[in-house]
């Protein structure tokens, strides 16, 4: 028998009200690219779905309903046409290669220990959590890119319009150049004579960039690197720590064990030193290691996380811990990329206008000297 939509939300309304709210919004989901909010909201529709009592078969046909694009109306299809075969959702969310590998396992593990429903809402608070902290990186982030892209648009305008008027003044007048001026001229003249070539130049490092980032000795060389950069590495190791111990957080309460789980991070989360790390913590784990001291065997995880660790396995609260680490990790980030973002923009500031400073200076003292002769 069918079951609607509309009586699911009526019965969840009284318990639910802002998932309800959830339900009744479109889901753009299995597209080229599945973005964490549309994964986000596909995990918030499912447990919604799974907590009324629908059962998964009827939960993908009614999600796909609500699709208004012709391609996720087909793959959630096909999600469905597998459940009706007999086959798994975490083998047919394999098949679809739009999910991670941590997802599909971890739908595993909860239709294993019958924990779906718990599985799905998890995975929800996940790309919740995730979309939030890539919000707060782009606002700490955004406005020193600004500056910094318009410093370059000022230099450039400055050097291929402001920098050859004054040249045609001097040549004009035979005026002798300082050798500060003679600098910046040739530096306009190099962006006016070569300036495609400058661009192809640096359209070739992106892309050969892009090309190298699939290199595994790149991949390896650039882990490292960002760690050791001055200021930055120290943020960018936080970043890594809380997505670790976000995703540990939400696998500890869905009590799948800490190894297994550890090996799922490993897979989703691609950073080099991190997930080097989680191998080597993995299989001290599996031969009988303490997980407190298998972290500490490495530098990228702080004492006092392993601190906190050490007292997760004497209490048995390792999600508890995990939790609070996320949290905390959280708030240094937040107050952080605050610091970073404001000397960013100081520097910044204080770079264009030094920039901009020497270009004035370099063009007016021929004038000055002109001006001597003439008077």
């Amino acid at each position: 028998m069918a079951i609607k939509i509309q009586h699911i939300a009526a019965q969840s309304k009284p318990e639910k009200s802002q998932e309800v709210h959830w339900l009744n919004k479109e889901i753009h989901v299995f597209g080229k690219s599945f973005s964490n909010k549309s994964k986000e909201q596909f995990y918030a529709e499912m447990f919604v779905l799974l907590s009324s009592g629908v059962d998964l078969k009827q939960s993908l046909d009614l999600i796909a309903d609500m699709q208004k694009k012709k391609k996720d109306k087909e793959l959630i299809g096909r999600l469905s046409d597998r459940i009706l075969d007999g086959s798994s959702l975490s083998v047919a969310m394999e098949a679809q290669n739009v999910f991670s590998s941590y997802e599909s396992q971890a739908i595993k593990i909860g239709e294993q220990t019958g924990q779906l429903k718990k599985i799905t809402e998890s995975l929800r608070d996940y790309f919740q959590k995730k979309i939030e902290l890539k919000r707060q990186l782009v606002s700490s982030l955004s406005y020193p890119i600004i500056v910094l892209i318009t410093a370059m648009l000022v230099v450039f305008f400055m050097l291929s319009y402001v920098v050859p008027m004054f040249v045609d003044i001097f040549k004009q007048n035979r005026v002798e150049l300082p050798w500060l001026t003679e600098q910046i001229v040739a530096l306009s003249g190099l962006l006016k004579n070569h300036g495609l070539v400058l661009l192809l130049i640096v359209l070739g490092v992106v892309i050969g960039g892009k090309y190298l980032a699939k290199k595994q000795w790149y991949y390896k060389l650039n882990g490292r690197f960002q760690l050791r950069l001055p200021v930055f590495g120290n943020y960018i190791r936080k970043i890594y720590l809380i997505q670790f111990t976000q995703a540990m957080a939400l696998l500890t309460q869905s009590r799948i064990p800490v190894v297994i789980g550890i090996a799922m991070v490993r897979k989703m989360i691609r950073f080099y030193p991190l997930e080097s790390s989680l191998n080597v913590i993995e299989s001290k784990l599996v031969l009988g290691d303490k997980l407190h001291e298998s972290f500490g065997a490495h530098t990228f995880y702080p004492k006092k996380m392993v601190a906190l660790l050490k007292v997760a396995e004497e209490t048995n609260q390792t999600e508890y811990i995990f939790q609070k680490l996320y949290d905390q990790y959280s708030e240094e980030l937040k107050y952080q990329g605050g610091i970073i973002s404001n000397v960013l923009n100081f520097l910044l500031t204080l770079f264009v206008g030094l920039i901009v400073g020497v270009i004035l200076v370099a063009m007016y003292l021929p004038m000055f000297k002109l001006s001597s002769v003439i008077g």
